[in-house]
This record gives C-alpha cells, sequence and structure tokens, in this order.
C-alpha cells in the first residue's frame, strides 16, 4: 500500500513524536497545580499539514483493514515496506493475520480512536525511521470486548509511506 508523498512528514513526525514523547514523559501533578508548557506548538500552517497528513494516513489505513476484511493479505504484503518485509517473509505476514483474524471472527464495527506518531533512533526495538500508526477500537463476532486494530505505516528512503504492520491486541 503506496501512500503520496509529504514535503515536511519528516520534520513533522520529528515534531509531533518529540511533543508526543515530552507530554507522556511529564510527571502527574496535583490538580492544584497548573501544567507547564513545555510541548513546542505547532504552526497553524504546521497543524493543517498534520490534519491533511492524518487524512491521508486515515483513508489509506481504512483501505488496508478493508483489504484484510476482504482476505487480500497478500495485497497488502506486496505494496508493504521494505521494513515490514525484513522483518518476516510474506507467508508468515499472511499466515498471521489469517490466524488473529480467524480468533476474533468477523468485523462488527470499526472505530477508528487514533493517529500516532512515533521516531525510533538506530538501536530501537523496531527498524530506524518515521512512523505513522492508525489506530481502531474494532469489535469482531467472538470478541466480547472491543480490540486494538492497528495499521503502521513507514516512511521510506524515497520518501513514501508504505504499510510496516498491522496488528491486533
Amino acid at each position: 500500500m503506496k501512500v503520496s508523498k509529504f514535503a515536511l512528514a519528516s520534520l513533522l513526525l520529528t515534531f509531533a513524536g518529540a511533543a508526543s514523547a515530552q507530554q507522556a514523559a511529564q510527571p502527574t501533578r496535583a490538580p492544584a497545580q497548573k501544567p507547564q508548557a513545555t510541548q513546542p506548538q505547532l504552526t497553524p500552517e504546521q497543524q493543517a499539514q498534520v490534519a491533511r497528513q492524518d487524512a491521508e494516513m486515515t483513508k489509506a489505513a481504512a483501505q488496508v483493514v478493508q483489504m484484510v476484511d476482504q482476505n487480500k493479505v497478500a495485497e497488502v504484503w506486496i505494496g508493504a515496506s521494505p521494513v515490514a518485509k525484513a522483518a518476516t517473509t510474506q507467508d508468515e505476514f499472511v499466515k498471521q493475520i489469517a490466524l488473529d483474524r480467524k480468533k476474533v471472527g468477523a468485523v462488527a464495527e470499526r472505530k477508528q480512536v487514533a493517529v500516532t506518531r512515533a521516531v525510533y533512533p538506530a538501536g530501537a526495538a523496531v527498524p530506524a525511521g518515521n512512523y505513522v500508526n492508525v489506530v481502531y477500537a474494532t469489535k469482531f463476532a467472538n470478541a466480547p470486548q472491543p480490540v486494538r486494530e492497528l495499521v503502521s505505516f513507514h516512511l521510506d528512503s524515497d520518501q513514501t509511506w508504505r504499510v510496516s504492520g498491522y496488528s491486533l491486541r
């Protein structure tokens, strides 16, 4: 799955990733204290670019989950990032998703709940690079509670976003 290029994607991801990391790293404060504004602020132009990127990635993720729903996982693999292809084989990718989906059954309802960004340095638990994740809370026929369904994209060296993962938890 190939997604269009974004001129400032790396900059925005680094910026948004730093903001998310700072937010997550802030200690919990007592209600009487005001939190300090330590997060970098995006300009209106950057906010618009992030919103456009969120919309684009949401659209691409919807195509991926639709393909998975239609049992077209091998097609997802064909267009996947080299990062995904280096992590597992096509057969394993298809087999694991089929097993996961068989356990939970058919989709009953799917709601997108978040678009997140992450920047991983070399030596991290995942391959280095910029990632965008689209997260769904999905109700499946065989699961009593909604399941977190995640579609991940990696910004490849040609500055194109491609699928780097799909998972259920």
